[in-house]
């Protein structure tokens, strides 16, 4: 599962490194949070384009989002399956400007978070899947949803999931949307584990308000933060992973 992310390199390094004509100028970000606006890169008509979406998907066939889960991650196993994620795998995939990402290591009642990173400390390209959502008064949202995939051995001591993180070489293949037959799903798979660092981080990440430089700190030794007891609720899970680190968010 990804449930936070960094995006804090220089905006021209993106646009750098994925090749999209716009000049956008963002903040970074060291705590970007589900639902929140967040930055892609999508290639239309042969043209790599930025666009901002909500993060969290919504397939153009809900009648109402309310009763519709929050999907902030889309399982590769499914892509090709299910009805939510098979027309964008055809013909809306794009990349979550990012680099780096959270993930939290569960020990009874406490999660202890830890912060990935590429080790040559570049962008790192989260595979993903777009949608625009047209409310019945007509209203239109770009949505958005990162895929997932198998731990690899790095992320495999914290989580048994993690985001699909394409090499340089491969994102012009899950970009391209002209050939709807085209075999992407090959791409879908754990990245090389010594592509990454992996980091213990301070618990202040929980809480979404915080959004600083010191997120990103590597401590001496991992600081879990306990669960508060709540009482369980008969809901639908907040990402399609059916993760409970959803409540976190």
């Amino acid at each position: 599962m990804c449930g936070r992310y960094a995006i804090t390199l220089p905006p021209d390094t993106y646009r750098e490194f994925y090749g999209y004509s716009e000049q956008p100028n963002f903040p970074a970000r060291y705590n970007v949070a589900p639902t929140q606006p967040v930055p892609i890169v999508l290639e239309d008509r042969g043209e790599r384009r930025f666009m901002l979406v909500r993060w969290g998907f919504l397939p153009s066939w809900v009648k109402d989002p309310k009763d519709f889960p929050l999907v902030i991650n889309a399982r590769g196993e499914t892509l090709e399956t299910k009805p939510t994620f098979r027309n964008a795998l055809k013909r809306r995939r794009c990349i979550f400007l990012a680099d780096g990402f959270y993930e939290w290591r569960r020990e009874g009642r406490e999660k202890t978070p830890f912060l990935i990173r590429p080790r040559d400390r570049r962008p790192m390209p989260l595979a993903g899947l777009w949608e625009t959502y047209s409310s019945p008064d007509g209203a239109e949202i770009d949505t958005a949803a990162i895929v997932t995939t198998d731990a690899n051995g790095t992320l495999s001591a914290v989580h048994d999931r993690m985001p699909v993180i394409l090499s340089p070489d491969d994102i012009g293949a899950w970009l391209d949307v002209r050939d709807e037959r085209a075999d992407v799903m090959r791409l879908v798979r754990p990245c090389p584990d010594e592509w990454l660092d992996m980091v213990p981080v301070s618990s202040r990440v929980n809480k979404v308000e915080n959004d600083d430089p010191g997120l990103l700190e590597p401590l001496s030794k991992p600081e879990p933060a306990p669960v508060k007891a709540t009482k369980p609720k008969a809901k639908k899970p907040l990402s399609s992973d059916e993760d409970e680190q959803g409540s976190l968010f």
